[in-house]
């Protein structure tokens, strides 16, 4: 039995299915904590979860798709049960941790018809709208799917996202504008929030796994067509002196992972897909150089001299065109090594990207 103090309202949190090879795992048990340890005077804060059958994502995507729609369903038949017991209050807060969850239309649903005032929150991490994505890749614009994402979205009283890059991309390929238009605006004022993602939980982590660096340069991202892979093998054949480890060729365990990137001195990305980025936040956080291109949410993340101009990596002829120059680049780098200072980079990163804050803030604050 959920213990509640109900003078209080709740916040029910809709979490991602845990996978131990994701964030998605920490983010059951960290989210809730992050709240309850800053709103537990105004708040209860309890989470919600649904049943898992299968924790192997589908190759090259961040969740397995077919057991995402098992846990989605099972968590908002949790939810119901809460519901039906009168543990749901009429000015609840319910926080999906993925906006891309097709519950979020029944959880509004009973909302208007009930006429409660329920709260709904959701944060966007990928979708139709980012040509890049899974999704909108093999998907594409197709009508129903632009259709189901703009319902989420005014579905939803807060829709939350990591950057700048990440909003701008949503308004300007969802709705064909680089932001909601100046009508939708006045009125909705307060209903789109860039904040960062929670995640000040992985410095205690990481900075533990900090160890005698080596020559070691690590591709720390997913295995998947907008990572360019192709980029980071031929890197590897190119400057031989230096140890090239891609993580998600073996089976790592999440302490695992970390322990390599504890011995890196620098963390590569080529991506063409990237909202936010946090294998490079890790890296920072392990001590290993961030070597990212300037475009996507890098831009507005990393100073000049942890980015690359974009056109070097923006395909794969492209990097061959420029090859020697990010060659020469990556040897530069690595012989300074002892000489960079990522401290400010890390303060700027956690307080404006990878903190709960914000978030926290948007909660505590709504009216």
């Amino acid at each position: 039995m959920i213990e509640m103090d109900f003078s209080k309202p709740t916040i029910w949190v809709m979490s991602l299915e845990p996978i131990e090879t994701r964030y998605t795992g920490q983010w059951e048990v960290h989210i809730p904590l992050l709240l309850k340890e800053a709103l537990s005077d105004k708040f209860n804060v309890c989470d919600i979860s649904g049943v898992q059958l299968n924790t192997a994502p589908t190759p090259g995507a961040f969740l397995n798709f077919s057991d995402t729609n098992n846990w989605k369903s099972s968590q908002l038949i949790n939810f119901l049960e809460k519901f039906n017991n009168r543990l749901v209050k009429p000015n609840d807060h319910i926080l999906f941790t993925d906006a891309w969850n097709p519950t979020i239309l029944q959880v509004k649903y009973m909302k208007d018809l009930l006429g409660t005032n329920w709260v709904l929150h959701g944060m966007w991490h990928a979708g139709s709208y980012d040509p890049q994505d899974f999704l909108g890749r093999i998907v594409g614009d197709a009508p129903w799917v632009r259709h189901t994402e703009k319902s989420f979205f005014y579905a939803l009283d807060k829709n939350y996202f990591a950057t700048e890059f990440h909003t701008s991309m949503f308004f300007k390929n969802l709705f064909g504008h680089e932001g909601p238009s100046e009508h939708y605006n006045a009125e909705r004022t307060g209903k789109v929030i860039q904040t960062g993602w929670p995640m000040e939980y992985l410095k205690d982590e990481i900075r533990r796994y900090k160890s005698t660096k080596e020559d070691l340069i690590v591709f720390p991202h997913r295995i998947a067509p907008e990572k360019q892979l192709d980029i980071f093998k031929d890197l590897a054949k190119s400057i031989p002196e230096y140890q090239f480890v891609v993580c998600q060729e073996s089976r790592l365990t999440k302490t695992e992972y970390h322990q390599i990137l504890g011995k890196a001195k620098m963390v590569f990305s080529a991506n063409l897909q990237e909202t936010l980025g946090i294998s490079p936040y890790e890296g920072v956080l392990a001590g290993a150089i961030p070597f990212v291109p300037d475009r996507l949410s890098y831009t507005e993340m990393y100073p000049e001299e942890f980015k690359y101009p974009s056109e070097w990596t923006i395909n794969y002829n492209a990097y061959q065109s420029h090859k020697d120059l990010i060659v020469d680049k990556i040897r530069s780098i690595i012989k300074s090594y002892n000489n960079v200072d990522l401290s400010t980079v890390e303060q700027s990163l956690t307080s404006k990207f990878f903190s709960a804050d914000n978030l926290i803030s948007q909660i505590s604050a709504y009216k």
